[in-house]
C-alpha cells in the first residue's frame, strides 16, 4: 500500500492527495502551518492556566475527568492534580469491555493521587446492542470516522454525554478528556460550553444510539432540564492537544504512582479490549486504520517516529482478544475469514 513518504497516511484514506515526491497535501501544508499552530498553543495554554486559576478559589469539585485509565488519560489527570492543583472527580465510563489491567491501574493511581472516582456502568445488553449495531456501515457519516471507528464513536458518545450531564448536575465548571495530542483537532481543545451547543452535541452523540436501542439510552445525556435556567455552562478541555507533550514524559510522572503498561491490549490503546476488534472492522470496511489521522499528526509534529507510527498500524488487531470479544458480543468469529457481521438481538430492552 501506498503511504504519505513523511508521515503515515495511505492512499486509501478518503480525500488523500500525493504529490511528485509521494507527500499528502497534510504534509505540504504544514510547514506554512507551523507558526501559526504554535501561536494557537500559545494562546490556548495562557487561556487554560487562567481558567485554572479563576476555578481553584471555588469550593468544591474544579474538574470532572473522562478516566479511561490508559497512558494519556492518567497523565492529563496527573496534570490536573499536580501541576495545577485542582479539585478533581474521575469519572470512568465501563464499555464491558476495560482491561483488568486498566482498572487496576485506576485503583492504585486513584489512591496515590488522592482523586474520588467514579465508575459509570451501563446494561451490558444496552451496550452491546450499541456495539453489534456499530458493525454496519452506515450508522456515522463517514467525516466522522475519520478518527474513529465506529464502535469507538458510540462510545466516545456515551462518555461524552454521562461526563456532560454529570458537570451540569454536579455545578463542576470544567470537563476534561484525555485524548492524546493527535486525537482531537486544536480548534476543539477548549471551549466553553453554552444550551445552543450542548443541545447540538447532544443530539449528535445521542440520535445514531437511539436508533438502535430507542430512547433509554437518552438517561446518560444532558436533557432540557439541565439546560433551561442554567447560567454556568462548563468549558470542555483537553489539555495534551497545546500543552507540550511527549511519551517519556508522561510515562516517568505516571509510573510512580504504580500506572503500569497493560499487556492484553493492543499497541494502540492503553486501557481498551474492545478497541482492537474496533480497528480490524475499521480496517476491513473502510480500508485504513482508525487512528493513521492521529499517528500522521503525532509524526509531524515530531511526537513520534514515522517507524513508531507504521508500527502501531501495523497490529490492527490481536487475534487472541479479538476472539473473547467476538464471543462476549455474540458475532461470528471473523479474523482472517472475511466472515459478514451481522446484527442480532435488535430486541428493545428496558433501563435496569
Amino acid at each position: 500500500m501506498k503511504r504519505c513518504t513523511r508521515c503515515v497516511l495511505p492512499e486509501t484514506f478518503p480525500g488523500i492527495q500525493f504529490d511528485e515526491e509521494g507527500v499528502c497535501q497534510y504534509c505540504r501544508r504544514m510547514p506554512a502551518a507551523a507558526e501559526q499552530r504554535a501561536a494557537q498553543k500559545a494562546t490556548l495554554r495562557a487561556r487554560f492556566e487562567d481558567l485554572a486559576h479563576q476555578v481553584h478559589a471555588r469550593p468544591g469539585y474544579h474538574c470532572l475527568m473522562s478516566w479511561s485509565g490508559g497512558k494519556d488519560s492518567t497523565y492529563t489527570l496527573w496534570l490536573l492534580k499536580k501541576q495545577y492543583d485542582l479539585n478533581v472527580l474521575a469519572f470512568t465510563f465501563d464499555n464491558g469491555f476495560v482491561s483488568p489491567t486498566a482498572f487496576k491501574n485506576m485503583r492504585l493511581v486513584g489512591e496515590n493521587l488522592g482523586v474520588d472516582h467514579v465508575i459509570v456502568k451501563p446494561r451490558f445488553d444496552l451496550l452491546r446492542q450499541i456495539f453489534v449495531a456499530s458493525l454496519q456501515p452506515g450508522m456515522y457519516p463517514p467525516r466522522a470516522l475519520e478518527r474513529a471507528s465506529s464502535i469507538c464513536n458510540s462510545c466516545m458518545g456515551l462518555a461524552k454525554g454521562i461526563g456532560l450531564r454529570m458537570a451540569l448536575e454536579k455545578n463542576i465548571p470544567m470537563l476534561a478528556y484525555g485524548w492524546s495530542p493527535g486525537q482531537i483537532p486544536l480548534a476543539s481543545a477548549l471551549f466553553h460550553t453554552n444550551a445552543r451547543m450542548l443541545r447540538a452535541m447532544r443530539e449528535a452523540g445521542l440520535a445514531p444510539l437511539e436508533k438502535v436501542v430507542g430512547s433509554e439510552v437518552s438517561v446518560y445525556f444532558p436533557e432540557e432540564r439541565h439546560l433551561e435556567g442554567t447560567t454556568e455552562f462548563p468549558y470542555n478541555v483537553s489539555l495534551l492537544a497545546f500543552l507540550d507533550y511527549d511519551e517519556e514524559t508522561a510515562l516517568r510522572c505516571i509510573e510512580p504512582l504504580a500506572w503500569e503498561r497493560p499487556q492484553d491490549t493492543d499497541p494502540n490503546s492503553t486501557n481498551c479490549l474492545l478497541n482492537s476488534f474496533a480497528n480490524m472492522v475499521h480496517v476491513e470496511q473502510m480500508g485504513y486504520h482508525p487512528y493513521a489521522m492521529e499517528l500522521a499528526g503525532l509524526v509531524r509534529e515530531g511526537y513520534m517516529s514515522r517507524q513508531e507510527a507504521l508500527d502501531r498500524l501495523a497490529v490492527p488487531a490481536v487475534p487472541a482478544v479479538v476472539g473473547a470479544v467476538e464471543a462476549k458480543l455474540g458475532v461470528p468469529p471473523s479474523l482472517g475469514g472475511g466472515t459478514q457481521h451481522a446484527t442480532r438481538n435488535t430486541r428493545r430492552d428496558t433501563p435496569g
